[in-house]
């Protein structure tokens, strides 16, 4: 799979997208019913006793969050990616409904391994440095005793 990235305006790092996703801030410009892919953290899981079955997922970006809503039998097919899924990619239709945009979800991928490449990316040593034989963190520099 080929990865694009986009700026992440926090830190200035290149952000990995699944190639065709849609960024959060974008939902507004597929027409009502569209179909769409967007992908994001999922930030959120709910499944209320009083939706029968229906679970809303709100998913993160860096340019803003995505509801969605998957219906039981969408949720059984693809029960492991939105349990336990960190990062996932849901393709399906824009709905829109109380000035509150929804993807009703279709397919549901998650694409968790994708977050090392965060943390791999140019830049990323200085975020989490990985300690070598020659530059050990723990190594005794000052004899405080």
């Amino acid at each position: 799979m080929r990865i694009a990235s986009t700026p992440q305006p926090s830190s200035g790092r290149p952000w990995p997208r699944p190639p065709a996703c849609l960024p959060a801030d974008r939902l507004d410009d597929p027409p009502e019913g569209a179909r769409v892919a967007v992908a994001g953290l999922v930030i959120l899981r709910q499944r209320p006793g009083t939706a029968k079955g229906v679970i809303f997922i709100t998913l993160e970006d860096e340019t803003g969050i995505v509801n969605v809503i998957v219906w039981r039998k969408i949720y059984e097919r693809f029960r492991r990616a939105v349990i336990s899924g960190r990062l996932l990619r849901v393709t399906g239709r824009m709905q829109r409904a109380h000035a509150v945009t929804h993807v009703i979800a279709e397919e549901i991928d998650d694409i968790s391994g994708m977050l090392d490449l965060l943390v791999r990316g140019d830049g990323a040593d200085a975020y989490r440095p990985q300690p070598t034989a020659e530059h050990n963190e723990f190594a005794k520099t000052r004899n405080f005793g």
